[in-house]
C-alpha cells in the first residue's frame, strides 16, 4: 500500500517537473537553470513562483523572498518530525532537504515510528529522483518549444500555483484570507513591478489574523 502510493505520487512529481522544466527554457532561461534549481532548492511550489516572477519581468529579489515565504511552512514541518530525520547531522540535512509535503504527510500517517521513517525517506527520495528527471527532460524538450504563448504554456504557472493553494482553500480562514490577498495583489498589479503585488497580498493574511483574534465584547449582565 505505502509503495504504491509513493510511486503514485513520485509519478506525478515527475510529470509537473517536466512541465516545470519545459516552461522555464521556453520563458527564455537556459535549459540548466531550472535544473540547478530543483537540485539545490527542490520546492516546487516555490520554484514556479520563482521562475514566474522572473519571467513577467520581477525582480531575483522579489522571486526569492516570495520564494523563501512560500517554502517558511517547512519550518512547523520539521518540528513536527524531527525526530523522523535521524539523530546524526548528516542525516538531518539531507533529510531536511528531501523535507516536501507528501514526505511529510506520509510519515505523519504512520503510527509506528519505524514506517515513519521508512515512508519519509521513502517518499523524499522517490520525489527527488523524479522530479529532478522530470525537470531535465522537460528542459531539454523545452528547447525546441521556442514560445511558450504557442502552446498556452504560460498560463501553467499560475494554474500549477492555483492547483498547488486549493486543498488549502477547503478551510474558511485560510479561503478569506486569500481573498483578501488576491483583491490586494489585483488591485496593486498595475501599479507596482511584477513581483511585488504577491508580496503584498501577504497583508491579507495579516489583517485578516488581526481580525479574527480581535476579543469580542463581553456581554452585558
Amino acid at each position: 500500500m505505502l509503495l504504491r502510493d509513493v510511486t503514485a505520487v513520485a509519478l506525478g512529481a515527475a510529470v509537473t517537473g517536466a512541465s516545470f522544466g519545459a516552461i522555464s527554457v521556453g520563458a527564455g532561461l537556459p535549459w540548466w537553470t531550472p535544473v540547478l534549481m530543483s537540485l539545490l532548492v527542490f520546492a516546487g511550489g516555490s520554484q514556479f513562483m520563482a521562475v514566474g516572477i522572473v519571467a513577467a519581468g520581477g525582480s531575483p529579489a522579489a522571486a526569492v523572498l516570495a520564494g523563501l515565504v512560500l517554502n517558511a511552512r517547512h519550518l512547523p514541518f520539521g518540528l513536527a518530525i524531527g525526530d523522523v530525520l535521524g539523530k546524526s547531522p548528516l542525516a538531518r540535512i539531507v533529510g531536511s532537504h528531501l523535507m516536501s509535503d507528501e514526505s511529510t504527510a506520509f510519515a505523519m500517517a504512520q503510527k509506528d515510528p519505524a514506517r515513519a521513517r521508512a515512508a519519509y525517506w521513502a517518499c523524499g527520495v522517490a520525489l527527488f529522483f523524479c522530479w529532478n528527471t522530470g525537470v531535465l527532460a522537460g528542459a531539454l524538450a523545452g528547447q525546441a518549444i521556442g514560445d511558450p504563448m504557442t502552446f498556452g504554456l504560460d498560463a501553467a504557472f499560475p494554474a500549477a500555483l492555483l492547483a498547488l493553494t486549493l486543498p488549502a482553500l477547503k478551510d474558511a480562514a485560510t479561503r478569506n484570507a486569500a481573498l483578501v490577498g488576491a483583491v490586494i495583489a489585483l488591485a496593486t498589479t498595475p501599479l507596482l513591478p511584477p513581483g511585488l503585488p504577491v508580496l503584498l497580498a501577504l497583508a491579507g493574511l495579516v489583517a485578516f489574523r488581526t481580525k479574527k483574534e480581535k476579543p469580542c465584547p463581553s456581554p452585558q449582565s
